[in-house]
């Protein structure tokens, strides 16, 4: 090993502006990473200064140098490895690229890995990204200028990080056409080799520590095993499958019990744009596109600006989750080279570099058919290298939240086909009734997918108008075929029977064959001036409600048995007179069997209280306030469907 003169051919120096400009702009990515070293970057940037004057020198042609001696090539490779091999301290020996040629024991025992594992990385892989592009600066001046450099490093060592003071030297070896660079760690926490290790007390010492080694792995296991079980506990946790909450809570998990950040992309649910469920390759041959979904990390200011920034940076192709979708293999990378690796910031620069990423891994989010996510962690010194440990836990749970999803998003499409279903058995819009104003409310059972039982109607009758209200018994396509027959045969009747009670009586004859029951509650209209005459009739639901103009609230009387049960049926009769300002309530019983946490009923006295606090409002805002009254007492967890209809009377309008 010697040192020669600096002799820069042109595409010598040009290779030299260029590295230049590149390790320009690592500080400056350096400077916007979480916790800088501000002072090391400021360091470096004082030696890039320094080299931009030595190409200029250079290119005027001040070239300055000198030649050293020179040996065999076999000499100086043994030399070299004999000084490996047995200097008590870690070596690295770096090519011009500050690519790693060799490692010594120490410097792989330094780092918890191998030597086959460290040689042909980046050396600066290895060191914190806080001060990753100083060190980077530092080694470039070193083989420029051929003059000793110290360092501070932070290196990610296998548990946990390890602050080193490192020496930089420049060497010249035959048969290599560039000069090489040493570094050598001084005294770090690592621990001295065992083989100088002699005497009892350090013996003992040894196996004292070699016990807490034993102690800390068995910890670790036993946290990997604890976050599976907090992760089934927080997916399964859940009466209805939902999967924006499944995938928050796993990310938040991960986030703080693995790694800095977690990312979970996903395909779309329905085989449209990323086709989830409908495998990873559309019949087309075009791969589903996959979306971020959520993206959590630390939880200070500048992180949580930076998570709702990157949750709109896709992961597009070539980066690594991406490449994990596509293969469905997943991937391990315990010390970053490639910042790019998560892709790019909409500022240009590359995620790892933007949130301080140092180890990354990823699997696919997959059912065992098909991918239909990935899961991405990303850490810094402070959490160590991901292991395979790591990678195996991960991937377990990516094939738990994939079974969540995949449940969440049949149950989903179920539900969606009960609402397409339930629809149609509701009117589209309610008829304009002169005189009167009229609103409803449907809401739907939180628990099951299944097409409820409720129906209500306004149409025209043979003397006037009529609205019914009425529930089928259980839930379901049987349920929902009942409903649509009691629905419109109350039309059909309507149209020659002016008695609700009539009406009812031939609903009854046409469900008698039917296997379900059906309560309802009907109300002929009779329309006078500045008067609704109303005749009621009751099939064993709850009676109608009458809100008066003053605040006085009457209900109706009840009567009557449910429709479809006996052949001689016999409907509750009533009759009532609305003036202006008098609201009618009909209701289905889901509003009165609402249940809390302790299982009490909303029950007719709060649905009392509810509307006598709405009675100066709109029929709308009436039953909005009925509503939102009955989701705060129930906590949003209807057991049950739950219709209601409206009816006022309003001021004669004047011409």
């Amino acid at each position: 090993m010697h040192d020669r003169p600096d002799q820069l051919e042109p595409e010598s120096l040009m290779r030299e502006i260029s590295d230049l400009e590149g390790r320009i702009g690592e500080l400056r990515q350096a400077a916007g990473v979480p916790e800088p070293d501000l002072r090391a970057t400021l360091e470096a940037a004082l030696v890039e200064l320094e080299l931009a004057l030595t190409v200029l020198r250079t290119m005027g042609g001040e070239q300055t140098g000198e030649q050293g001696g020179s040996a065999a090539a076999e000499n100086e490779r043994r030399v070299l490895r004999t000084v490996f091999q047995d200097a008590p301290v870690p070596l690295f020996l770096l090519d011009r690229t500050t690519s790693v040629r060799r490692v010594n024991r120490q410097a792989a025992t330094l780092l918890g890995t191998s030597s086959g594992y460290v040689s042909g990385k980046q050396f600066t892989a290895f060191c914190d990204m806080a001060t990753r592009a100083a060190v980077r600066s530092q080694l470039a001046a070193v083989v420029r200028t051929g003059r000793r450099r110290r360092v501070n490093v932070r290196f990610l060592g296998r548990d946990r990080p390890v602050d080193a003071v490192v020496t930089l030297a420049r060497v010249w070896i035959r048969g290599e056409p560039d000069p090489m660079v040493v570094v050598a760690a001084g005294p770090t926490s690592t621990p001295a080799d065992d083989k100088a290790r002699t005497g009892g007390a350090r013996d003992r010492a040894r196996t004292a520590q070699n016990a807490s080694v034993d102690d800390e792995a068995v910890a670790t296991i036993v946290h990997r095993m604890d976050v599976l079980a907090t992760a089934s506990e927080l997916l399964l946790d859940e009466p209805v499958f939902n999967e924006t909450v499944a995938v928050r809570r796993c990310a938040r998990l991960l986030a703080a019990e693995l790694a800095d950040w977690a990312f979970i992309d996903l395909t779309g649910p329905n085989g449209g744009p990323g086709g989830g469920l409908q495998g990873g390759i559309h019949a087309a041959g075009a791969a589903p596109e996959l979306r971020r979904q959520v993206v959590m990390g630390p939880e200070d200011e500048h992180s949580v600006e930076a998570a709702r920034m990157l949750e709109e940076v896709e992961p597009a192709q070539g980066t690594l989750p991406h490449t994990v979708f596509v293969t469905r293999q997943s991937a391990l990378r315990p010390h970053v080279e490639n910042l790019d690796v998560l892709g790019v910031c909409p500022d240009g620069n590359p995620v790892c570099g933007k949130i301080g990423a140092t180890s990354v891994l990823s699997v696919p989010i997959e059912d065992g058919d098909r991918a239909i996510g990935t899961i991405t962690l990303a850490a810094s010194g402070e959490y160590g290298p991901f292991d395979l440990m790591d990678l195996g836990v991960v991937q377990r749970l990516g094939r738990y939240l994939a079974l969540v999803i995949r449940a969440a998003r049949l149950y989903r499409r179920r539900a969606e086909v009960a609402d397409t279903l339930q629809a149609g058995l509701l009117p589209k819009s309610l008829p304009a009734i002169p005189g009167v104003s009229v609103a409803a409310k449907y809401l739907t059972s939180t628990h099951g997918s299944d097409v409820g039982g409720d129906f209500y109607d306004v149409f025209r009758t043979e003397s006037g108008w009529g609205l019914v209200l009425g529930d089928v018994c259980g839930k379901g396509e049987d349920a929902a075929a009942v409903t649509a027959t009691a629905r419109h045969c109350v039309r059909l009747a309507s149209r020659w029977k002016a008695s609700p009670g009539d009406v009812l009586g031939i609903v009854n004859e046409a469900l008698m064959d039917e296997d379900r029951f059906v309560t309802a509650v009907m109300a002929g209209l009779t329309l006078e001036t500045e008067k609704v005459i109303v005749s009621l009739g009751t099939a064993g639901h709850p009676p109608a409600i009458v809100v008066r103009a003053d605040g006085v609230i009457r209900s109706a009387s009840r009567g009557g048995v449910p429709l479809g049960l006996f052949e001689d049926f016999e409907a509750g009769l009533d009759v009532i007179d609305l003036t202006v300002g008098d609201t009618l309530i009909l209701h289905s019983d889901g509003v009165l069997e609402a249940c809390d946490m302790t299982r009490q009923e909303f029950g007719q006295e709060r649905l009392l209280e509810a509307l006598a606090a709405h009675a100066g409002g709109t029929p709308e805002q009436m039953l909005a306030g009925v509503e939102q009254a009955l989701l705060e007492f129930c906590d949003g967890d209807l057991r049950d469907d739950v219709s209601m209809l409206a009816l006022r009377v309003e001021p004669p309008t004047l011409v």
